[in-house]
Order: structure tokens, then sequence, then C-alpha cells
């Protein structure tokens, strides 16, 4: 089901049910329902208007009220639809970028991947009792042992002055 956008809503523009329904691509029952459970029309007269602020206001607070907010310690599980601990209390910290990344984990129930977008800095107050492992730095190509094959710099350089020449 495809979420509707408050800031579709003009502010200070009165909707009729079909405008506002058409606004968000419903039906206009689906309207004439938000009327029923809480929507504020503009009065009892025919034809229904609803203030824009009134409808951006209502649509708001249904998402709010239907957002379901991690604890620390918590990823969101996509299959069981809710926040859930992670499997044996462990999360891999995956970053994006320098400053944010990913907590990555497996459903408690379900055994499903799970994540939660997290900054660098919140990492330990979101982690809260999860065993996070952070990513080990990649070896730098001066530190290894056998360097790459084709790195020979000085032969490169005297076969390209020896093209240049002619020989």
């Amino acid at each position: 089901m495809k979420r509707l956008n408050p800031r579709r809503v003009k502010l200070h523009r009165s909707y009729t049910v079909d405008e506002a329904a058409m606004l968000f691509g419903r039906n206009k029952n689906t309207v004439r329902n938000w009327l029923k459970v809480g929507l504020q029309p503009v009065d009892n007269r025919r034809p229904i208007l609803i203030l824009g602020r009134e409808l951006s206001r209502f649509l708001h607070a249904r998402r709010e009220h239907a957002r379901q907010r991690c604890r620390p310690g918590q990823l969101y599980c996509v299959r069981c639809r809710a926040p859930k601990w992670s499997a044996a209390g462990l999360a891999d910290y995956v970053p994006i970028s320098s400053s944010f990344g990913n907590l990555r984990g497996r459903c408690c129930d379900c055994g499903t991947s799970m994540y939660r977008r997290v900054s660098w800095r919140k990492l330990t107050a979101v982690a809260g009792d999860l065993q996070v492992q952070l990513p080990q730095g990649q070896q730098r190509i001066e530190d290894i042992a056998a360097p790459s094959l084709n790195s020979n710099l000085s032969h490169e350089a005297e076969t390209h002055a020896n093209a240049q020449s002619g020989k």
C-alpha cells in the first residue's frame, strides 16, 4: 500500500471529498471513512469541505500513530513488521559513509535479515545491549609481504622510454 504524503496538501486551501481523493489517488469512500474516524470538515453543510491544514494534521497524526519506534538494541524486521531483538544479541556495523551506516542482524523469530540506519556518533546509544562487530580495515598494498606482479614500475618506465626513442 502506498504511503500518503501529507506535504502534497496546500494548507490554506479547502478541499471537497472528490478533490481530496484525487489528490492522493484514493477512492471517495476512503476520504468519507476518514471523516467518520476523526477528520474534521469545515461545517456540516453540503458539499463537505475540508481545510487543508486539518487534512494535513489528520494524515500526520495517522502516520505517527502507526509508527513503531525501535528501542536501544532493537532492529526493525520487515517480515514480522515490528521492532525485534537480534538473534544471540549480535549485530554487524556496515559503514555507508564516514558518518553513518547500518546495523545488520538476524530476527530472533523468523531469521530474516534486519537493518537499522544509525549515525556513527550515536552507535553506542542505539546499540544498547547488542554486541556490535565493527568492520576490519583492509590491508594496504604497502603492508603486503608479496607485492603484486604487475607493479614493476622500473621495467615499465624503461619499456616506455625505449618505445619513445624508437629502439
